[in-house]
C-alpha cells in the first residue's frame, strides 16, 4: 500500500480496489475529494442510506488509508471525515500477472462506469433545465478507431496532457472562473474483443476491416 499524500494516488493492493468496488464507498470518496470534509449524516444524503451505515463504510475506507478524521466542527459532537489524496487511479504494474488485482480492478471499473451512468442520466433528465450556455458545453460522441496499442496508449497521454489541468483534484477553486462547477467526462478507450464464430461455442475469429466503411 502506497502512504498516503495530498495528491493523487496509485492502487496497486487488490484489498483496497475491493473496498472501493462498493457504489456507497465510492460515492462518499468523491463526494469527500470533490467537494471537500464531511460528516457521515451529510454523506447518508447522497447515498441513500442511514448515517450509522455511511459511519461504517467511512471507517472501511479509513482502514485501508483512503479517508481520516477531519478537525470537529462546532460541539464537536459529529466525526467530520476528510479525504487523504484528491485523486486516485489504477493501472496494472509491470511484472508478473496478478490476476487478484486484475478481478479487483475490474470490480471497480464495473463500479464506477455504473455510476458514471447513472449520473448522465440524471443530467439527461433534468438537461432542458439547464442554461444554453451549459448544454452546448455538453460534449457527448462515440468513435470507433482503427490503432495499435502503442498509437492507443499515444491518445490516452496527449487527452490527459490537455485535461490534466482542469481536473478537480489539481485545480484549486480558488483559481477557477466564476460560474465554474463540477463537470465529468467519460472516455473509455478499449480494444474490442475479438467476435465470437458462430461456428462454435466458445471459438473467435479475426474481424475483417473495411477501410472504406466511414465508422468513426
Amino acid at each position: 500500500m502506497t502512504t498516503p499524500d495530498a495528491g493523487y494516488r496509485q492502487l496497486t493492493d487488490a484489498g483496497v480496489l475491493r473496498a472501493l468496488a462498493h457504489p456507497a464507498r465510492l460515492a462518499m470518496l468523491s463526494r469527500l475529494q470533490t467537494e471537500g470534509p464531511a460528516t457521515a449524516t451529510e454523506c447518508a444524503e447522497i447515498t441513500g442510506l442511514s448515517p450509522s451505515a455511511c459511519s461504517y463504510h467511512l471507517r472501511t475506507l479509513a482502514k485501508h488509508g483512503l479517508v481520516a478524521e477531519a478537525p470537529p466542527r462546532g460541539d464537536g459532537r459529529e466525526r467530520v471525515w476528510r479525504a487523504l489524496q484528491r485523486g486516485w487511479g489504477s493501472h496494472e504494474p509491470e511484472g508478473e500477472f496478478d490476476p487478484e488485482l486484475f478481478e479487483a480492478q475490474n470490480a471497480v471499473i464495473e463500479t464506477v462506469l455504473e455510476a458514471a451512468s447513472q449520473r448522465l442520466a440524471d443530467y439527461l433528465a433534468q438537461a432542458d433545465r439547464e442554461s444554453r450556455e451549459w448544454r452546448q458545453s455538453a460534449w457527448l460522441t462515440h468513435t470507433v478507431l482503427l490503432a495499435d496499442a502503442e498509437e492507443l496508449r499515444g491518445i490516452a497521454e496527449r487527452i490527459e496532457e490537455i485535461i490534466h489541468p482542469y481536473r478537480s483534484a489539481e485545480r484549486d477553486p480558488g483559481d477557477a472562473p466564476t460560474g465554474a462547477r463540477l463537470a465529468e467526462m467519460h472516455l473509455r478507450l478499449f480494444p474490442r474483443a475479438p467476435r465470437r464464430n458462430r461456428s462454435g461455442p466458445g471459438a473467435t475469429a479475426a474481424v475483417p476491416v473495411n477501410r472504406r466503411d466511414g465508422s468513426g
